[in-house]
This record gives structure tokens, sequence and C-alpha cells, in this order.
């Protein structure tokens, strides 16, 4: 076949194809992937700005790396879309984020290529540097290169990383990936230098020393500020360099011959650690994109030739903004209100305060952990501090939730955004565990909103709350349309409601499944199955006085919750074997997440792969009952 009008990405099989190609061919390569990468994206929605920010970046890191051997650990990895194209996963690049397709991260059992999985931040040179020490030690695996965000290398476990990996002294490459600093634009003598350094004995601390001084002299301040800008210290001497690393930078994360310069002369002469920055543009390539306020960092489905995004129409207001509009309202009256958000000010819905109150809202970039004990400290200080964070992100800030919070009894307000399922994300997002792990904590009270005036509501309760930390969850997406009060009231601290009373079935649900729980009721009531439906509104303190009462006046009680075992449901058990309730003639079910990952599909499949439907919740509960399970014309009726 002639293949001088064959694309070069009909050319690449794997990334062992790159290191034949021209300097040239991996030019026109990376302007091809940039496309098809576009065109991916407008088919299935996803991080488009991120990848696109890395499409060169990523051909010259595997033009000079020997991936798979070499360990390529892109941190977050929500830019690896170019890289899982070029891995060997082109064709089913159409099924990104789909119920049983590619995930939108890095995932160790999709591909060889995928060394470590990723999709919380700042792990990367963590796990690289554990791939060196087994390298070290005799293991198959070759040099491992991080790539971090310059928003990822703002979080502790970074700093924790380049502290341990310079005290090494190891063979290791970080490449850190600037796209958003105020610093000099990138410039093109970095390869006229490189270039120059053939000589046998020509080391990389010669080319990061040499590297400004080969500039134009018109040029030369441009970069002795951006490097200490960059950096942090002097020019001579900069962090990375006084934590042990050579530093080689900024270069021109576009340029193609600056960027294999680099990494060859790099990968050909190190012997210790290495950082190269690397400056790119977010969204390069796309004009919609780089036009936009976020860089399409997070898009839906969209029109390649418009940038216009097919989002549809919401029936209702989403968690996040009631939340916001909410947080907003009760802090236009109490200036002693202030809101702490972890680089997510838009995703968790305090960018509505802060267009009000901008010195009441602070955000502190990827740094949870700090985010907690920052807002314990104001909390300490007399402050009323909301730390907004989502479900799956405050993991990472447990041990100061303890030991800064809990144990000082310091009344924090979290605000626990994309609680339960959240879709396309899948596993890696999914805020399956904070029931769990808040409501075994002493001082603390764990609500989760019933649908979204309940939300209003716990807003108001939370910053009437003085006692301890509080806690309150909500979904991501739109409510269920419910008419929403003008002003929050606070609820009483471990009080429910009843919605419904029946006599055979106590429904118990905690939470946003309260939607598919009226469902499951609407099915048993036709089976001739009455119903009585409750909201806990609380998970700790229990409402025992409501527990109580439906065990006393129901042949079954089944609790239902978005989380994951040992949350909601086991704090109910525990109650009621503990008051010697489960003792009487009651059939009790607890309905929870399984106790495994749920992998990325809609959230309405992801629930029913979890057994949580309304389907199931009717099934159990006829199960209690111990009548037959629904007929397909009655499962039809709910669906």
């Amino acid at each position: 076949m002639d293949q001088s009008h064959t694309p070069f990405l009909d050319r690449v099989a794997g990334p062992a194809d790159l290191r034949d190609f021209s300097d040239s061919a991996l030019e026109a390569l990376a302007h091809e992937l940039r496309q098809e990468t576009i065109e991916t994206v407008s088919r299935t929605g996803g991080h488009l700005g991120s990848s696109l920010g890395v499409v060169e970046l990523t051909v010259a890191l595997h033009a000079v790396f020997r991936t798979p051997f070499d360990k390529l650990i892109w941190d977050v990895s929500h830019q690896c879309y170019p890289h899982k194209i070029l891995t060997g996963r082109r064709d089913r690049m159409h099924t990104l984020r789909q119920g049983g397709g590619l995930s939108g991260f890095t995932k160790r059992t999709e591909s060889v290529f995928d060394p470590f999985g990723a999709a919380h931040s700042s792990t990367s040179i963590s796990a690289a540097l554990g791939f060196t020490i087994g390298r070290d030690m005799g293991q198959p695996t070759g040099d491992a290169i991080a790539v971090i965000g310059d928003g990822s290398i703002t979080a502790g476990m970074a700093y924790e990383a380049l502290n341990n990996a310079g005290s090494e002294g190891r063979r290791l490459f970080v490449i850190l990936n600037d796209n958003d600093m105020s610093i000099a634009p990138p410039v093109g003598a970095m390869n006229t230098y490189l270039n120059r350094l053939n000589m046998p004995h020509a080391s990389l601390s010669e080319v990061a020393q040499g590297f400004i001084a080969a500039l134009p002299q018109s040029l030369r301040e441009q970069a002795l500020a951006a490097r200490t800008r960059a950096c942090g210290g002097p020019p001579d001497a900069t962090m990375f360099e006084h934590l042990g690393f050579t530093y080689i930078g900024p270069i021109d994360g576009h340029s193609m011959p600056d960027l294999l310069a680099t990494l060859r002369v790099a990968h050909a002469r190190a012997e210790g650690p290495v950082l190269i920055h690397v400056r790119t543009v977010k969204g390069k390539g796309y004009a919609p994109a780089e036009a936009s306020e976020c860089c399409y960092h997070g898009v839906a489905k969209f029109d390649v030739a418009s940038g216009a995004q097919s989002k549809s129409k919401p029936n209702a207001p989403s968690y996040t903004a009631v939340f916001g509009r909410a947080l907003t309202d009760e802090a236009s009256r109490d200036p002693t209100i202030v809101a702490v958000t972890a680089a997510m000010p838009n995703g968790t819905g305090v960018d509505i305060m802060g267009k009000r109150f901008a010195r009441r809202v602070f955000d502190v970039g990827i740094a949870e952990q700090h985010a907690v004990t920052f807002a314990a400290g104001m909390a300490a200080s007399g402050l009323k501090p909301f730390c907004a964070i989502y479900s799956t992100f405050l993991q990472r800030g447990y041990d100061q939730i303890v030991h800064d919070v809990a144990l000082q009894n310091l009344p924090v307000r979290f605000a626990i955004d994309r609680a339960g399922l959240v879709g396309a994300d899948g596993a890696t997002h999914a805020g399956s565990f904070d029931v769990a792990y808040l409501a075994n904590l002493p001082n603390m009270v764990v609500m989760a909103a019933g649908d979204e005036a309940e939300l209003v509501h716990m807003v108001a309760t939370a910053a009437a709350h003085d006692a301890g930390p509080i806690a309150f969850r909500y979904p991501r997406g739109e409510g269920m349309g419910v008419e929403l009060p003008e002003r929050g009231k606070p609820l009483e601290i471990g009080k429910g409601r009843v919605l419904r009373e029946g006599s055979m079935v106590a429904l118990l649900s905690f939470g946003a499944h309260l939607a598919e729980v009226m469902l499951a009721a609407e099915a048993l009531e036709a089976r001739g199955v009455t119903c009585t439906i409750a909201d806990a509104r609380f998970a700790k303190p229990l409402d025992t006085d409501l527990i109580r009462q439906l065990a006393s006046h129901h042949q079954a009680l089944i609790t239902v919750e978005q989380g994951a075992q040992g949350g909601f449901g086991a704090h109910v058990l525990h109650y009621m074997a503990n008051e010697g309730l489960l003792e009487r003639r009651l059939a009790v079910r607890t309905l929870t997440l399984p106790d495994r990952f749920i992998e990325q599909a809609s959230p309405a499949q992801m629930y029913a792969d979890a057994e949580l439907s309304a389907d199931h919740i009717a099934r159990a509960a006829l199960n209690a009952l111990g009548i037959e399970t629904l007929s397909r014309q009655e499962k039809r009726a709910i669906l």
C-alpha cells in the first residue's frame, strides 16, 4: 500500500510505531491526533480541554520513552484521551465513559499502557517513585514518568513525593504540565541550545544552567522572571533543585522540536530525578475551548463547527445550584458565614456566594486536608465555615475530619456534593462511603436531603447548629422539581418525617433515593401492599422514636440509602438489635450499595446494577412479606 497518502494516525497500532517516525511526521501526527480527540469527545462528551493541552506532549513522550516497559503515569488522568488513542484503543473511543466502554481515566485493567489508575489528583509522583524503587530492586520495569499539572502540584501529597524522590536521588522524570501560571510566553531557544549538547560529558545540570544563557538578550530577562515565578526561588537555585531535582524549563509544550530535544537529552543523560517544566494551553487548537472560561474542561456532546453543547434543559434546578443559592441567602443574614472549597467553586456551587461575598469564599486549591483544618481553625475563631467538597474528595481529608474537627467538637459544616453514584465518571468519583465514614464519629451530625426543598432546610439547619460538626449530603444532577421554600427553616436535630402512612410495609428512606422509594410504593400499592413512606433525614442521631413506631406497626421495615454498607441501615439495625426490636415478628431489609465498586454507566443503570432501582426496592419488600415478586407488567408500570 502507498503510505504517502495514508494518515499518520492510521499507521499507529501502538506507541512503538512512533519511534520509526521522523520528527516532522510526529508533528503531523499530533495535528491528526488533536482533530480526532475533538471529534471523539464531540460524540461522547468528557474532559476535552485538558486532553487537547497535552497532545504534543503525549506524542513526544511515547516517541522517546519505551512504553509500556517505561511507565507513563498521568496525574488525575482526565487528560489521557490522546494517550488512549495511541495505545491501541482508538477503535473503542466511541464507548468512552459509557456503560461497558472505556473509562474516562487511566485504568490498570483496561490496558498495559495504563500502569497506574487515577482520577483523584497529586498521586503520580508517589506512584512513579514506587515504580522507580521496583526497577532498582530488580523488577521488570523501566523508567517512570509522572505527568502532573500545575493544579495538582499544589496538593501536599505532591510535595511529600517530591521531597522523598529528591532524597532518594534515583533516576525519575516529572513533567510539570503548566497551563495556567502567568509566566512569560515559552520561547524557541531550548531546541537550539539542546542540539549543541552532543558532547560526551554534557550533563543535565548544564542543560538547565545553560538554557537561559542561550537565549537572545531580549528574551533572557523574561526567562529569568518566568523561572523565578514558576519555582518560587532565585533563578540560580529553584525550589525543585533545592529538593534534589534537576530543573529544566519552562519550555513550549506545543513545540514538537523543543519537546523531542528536551526529552531525548533527559532520557539519555539523567542519573537522578529530573523535573521538566512544560508550558501548555488548555483547549489548545480548538477555538471554542480556548475562548471558554473553563476551556471546555468537562463537556457534553457538542457540535464541532460551533462548539455548542447539546445539554438538555433541566426540568428542575440542580442540587448544587439549590445549595449555592441557599448558602448565599444564609450568608446575607449572617456575616460570620464563610465558605471553603478545594478547587471546585463552580462544581460545589459556592461560586454563587462568591459573586456576592467574594471576601468570604476561599478556594484553597486541590488541598482537601488543608481545607478541612483551615475550616476548623475558622470555626475555632468563631466563624461559621461551610466546607463544600465532593464526597469522593472529602475522603482525602478524613484524618483531619477526625482529629481536627470531630475530636475538638468544632462546628464545621460539611456540604457534601456528588453523594451516591454519579454516572460517566464511574467508581472513582462515586460518593459511596461518606455516610459510613462520618456517622461513626463522635460529635458528628449527619443529614441527607430527600429532595431539593429539604436541602434548603438543611443548609439553614447547619447554619444554626453551633454544638459541633454537622454534614449534609446531596446528589449530582437536578432535583425532583418540588416547590422551594423562600427561606430555609432549621430542622429539629435527629427528627425525620412521614410522607405516607400504610400498615404493611415501612419504607424508611435516607437521602435522595426518596423518589425511587415513592415509585416502589406505587407498585406495591398496586399489589394491595399498603406502605408507609418515611424520610429519615438523619443518619446520626437517628430518629429512634420514628424507628420504634415503624417497627411496632408494620410487618416489614425496608431501609434505603445511596451509600455503602455500614451506613444508615447499619445504624438502624444496631439500634433495633440493642432495643430488642428484632426479636418480634418483623422482617427487616437494609438496601445499600453492594460491597463492590459500580462501573460507569448512566446513574439509573448504575443503581439498577446495585439493585437499588424501584423494582428492586419493591421486590425486597415483597420478599420480606413472603409474597411473590412483581410480574413483568407490574415491572413495566414502575419503569
